[in-house]
């Protein structure tokens, strides 16, 4: 069996190493190095040769006398640029969800929504070698976006994964009962799993969800609410603003990553029993009598203002990423599994 190393390289440049090239305005170019590989852009141009061997933080000049600086892509990075079908869960999310959630080294953890495969990278590092990731998507065209965005960035298949087709609501009771530490769903009606997401999850195991809109966010608490089985609900956002630094002009960044989801998270009480009554009462006017939401069937994504995945599109960039896979594997970059 082939070791597999969860950590990037750090040592020095090598045939088949992912760089990232930074010009003098802050673009950004990533490369795979190749032995005649090389380099061009309208800012100049190099061979790749020039980076072999040479260690991470190297300034490489080209030609025309610009200047790159050539880095390892940190995972953050790799996931914005990737091919995408789906959106995906941004990196300041994901950051969230592993936190808050505690997803820890050997977890066993099962994902729903697998899009991209953006947030499948996260969890995929963070369980580590010794953990179990089980990713569950409904799309055959997504599995095979989200499974070669994977490979690619592990250079091969990480030995804690698991993706399967279907519905959550089916395959999460293909699991053991109560066997499962970890639950994220990135779906358009969370609420639905919630049984299944009880049957397979220990007690005291952590339940997050990742919608979009404030009526899914209402809409999840209230079933949480409701379901009886789950305590410590918990709802919240997370805006990014960077700053401009540069001598004494120090501000606030024009554009910033605003609203980008809604995470919601809860825990998941032991079998019989019933979550303790809490000591204050909502007003009148807050109760929620039958759920305001009950009658609402057609939770659809243009229904809730989310862009739905262009098929077309998705198969070109499946097309793309299948030549990549084959450029890898043709150049040793690409382990089989």
């Amino acid at each position: 069996m082939q070791q597999f190393h969860t950590k990037r390289p750090t040592g020095l440049f090598s045939v088949g190493d992912r760089v990232q090239l930074t010009d003098p305005k802050g673009r950004l170019h990533t490369i795979t190095l190749e032995e005649k590989g090389f380099f061009n852009s309208s800012r100049g141009a190099f061979a790749h040769r020039e980076l072999i061997g040479k260690p991470e933080g190297t300034v490489v000049v080209s030609r025309e006398g610009t200047e790159f600086l050539a880095l390892r892509p940190l995972l953050c990075d790799y996931v914005m640029s990737m091919p995408r079908g789906a959106t995906i869960i941004y990196p300041k999310d994901a950051a969230q969800i592993i936190q808050m959630a505690d997803i820890f080294p050997g977890a066993r953890v099962l994902e729903a929504g697998v899009g991209s495969g953006g947030m499948t990278l996260s969890l995929l590092q963070a369980v580590g070698e010794s953990g179990y990731l089980h990713s569950i998507e409904r799309r055959e065209d997504f599995r095979e976006v989200a499974a070669a965005n994977v490979d690619l960035w592990f250079g091969q298949r990480h030995p804690a994964w698991k993706l399967s087709i279907g519905d959550f609501q089916e395959v999460a009771y293909l699991e053991d009962e109560r066997s499962i530490d970890r639950i994220v769903l990135d779906m358009l009606a969370p609420w639905e799993c919630l049984d299944a997401a009880h049957y397979a999850l220990r007690p005291g195991g952590v339940l997050c969800v990742y919608v979009a809109t404030v009526t899914q966010m209402s809409r999840t608490i209230e079933a949480f609410n409701a379901h009886n089985k789950w305590v410590a609900v918990h709802s919240w956002e997370t805006l990014v603003r960077d700053w401009h630094v540069e001598g004494l002009a120090v501000r606030p960044m024009h554009s910033m990553v605003g609203h980008t989801g809604f995470l919601v998270s809860a825990r998941a009480l032991a079998k019989g029993e019933v979550p303790p009554r809490k000591g204050l009462r909502p007003a009148p006017a807050a109760q929620n009598k039958g759920g305001q939401w009950d009658e609402v069937t057609d939770w659809e994504e243009n229904k809730v203002g989310l862009r739905s995945a262009n098929a077309r599109k998705v198969r070109k960039i499946t097309r793309d990423l299948q030549t990549k896979k084959d450029h890898a594997r043709k150049n040793g970059h690409l382990k089989e599994y």
